[in-house]
């Protein structure tokens, strides 16, 4: 019973640290390192840990506790299969505890294991809401290396990673939009000093200059306030205005 206690202590300290972390670095790529080193140390069994998302047809490693996850991924990239591939395309966890006689994933299940010396894999997606982002992916030389209680500790880690992820996702749409703001916000400010008319207007000189081309509004902006000289954009927001008595 103690050594169940201090077992669940140990969890406890190691989530905290999680947690923690998480408030204080806002690097996301330091979080996640962070996550996969403390995965690797906590998870019974487990001698590497990696976190993986996927890119069209890509898997690429964002983070990982050694080598073992950036070979992994390429193999799983090269050959389009394999666990982490699937926990992400079909958000549910993947386990193998004998990646040397895997059946379910023919291409890449000979190549991992000879080329890495992995036998036990557990995939677990990566999610803040329905969407899938990536998987957190733990590994071992081990025969049957994971188990049920392994799953529900790596579905912590997990969850940690996930909220970095959208965290770190959430804050690059704010930037995104705060720059497509000023963006917008200077273009307009060029379009009002030189042809003399109000925001509203020059808003609306954008508006329909971005529905004719059928090209973003932020992107016509840029067109405005870094013009090129054949830029029919450019042009047109440098032209007077033909307003009687405006010059």
């Amino acid at each position: 019973m103690a050594a169940g206690r201090g077992r669940e202590l140990e969890l406890a300290e190691t989530f905290a640290e999680v947690a923690r972390t998480l408030l204080q670095e806002r690097d996301v790529d330091a979080v996640l390192e962070r996550i996969c080193v403390l995965a690797a140390e906590t998870v019974k069994g487990c001698e590497a840990a990696g976190i993986s998302i996927a890119e069209g047809t890509k898997i690429t490693s964002l983070s990982t506790s050694d080598e073992v996850s950036r070979v992994v991924d390429r193999i799983q990239s090269e050959t389009q299969e394999g666990p982490c591939v699937d926990a992400i395309r079909e958000h549910e966890v993947f386990i193998t505890g004998s990646l040397s006689d895997e059946r379910r994933w023919p291409n890449f299940s000979p190549r991992a294991h000879a080329e890495t010396g992995i036998e036990s894999i557990l995939s677990l997606r990566l999610f803040a809401s329905e969407e899938t982002m990536g998987s957190l992916n733990l590994y071992s030389s081990l025969p049957d290396a994971f188990d049920e209680q392994d799953i529900a500790v790596g579905s912590v880690f997990a969850a940690h990673a996930a909220v970095a992820l959208a965290g770190a996702k959430h804050g690059a749409d704010l930037e995104a939009k705060a720059a497509t703001r000023d963006i917008i916000g200077m273009a307009k400010g060029i379009i009002m000093a030189r042809r003399n008319i109000s925001d509203d207007e020059a808003f609306d000189i954008l508006r329909r200059a971005s529905q004719r081309m059928n090209v973003k509004l932020r992107e016509v902006a840029g067109r405005v306030v870094h013009p090129h000289p054949q830029d029919a954009v450019s042009q047109a927001a440098s032209r007077p205005s033909s307003r009687p008595g405006v010059h």
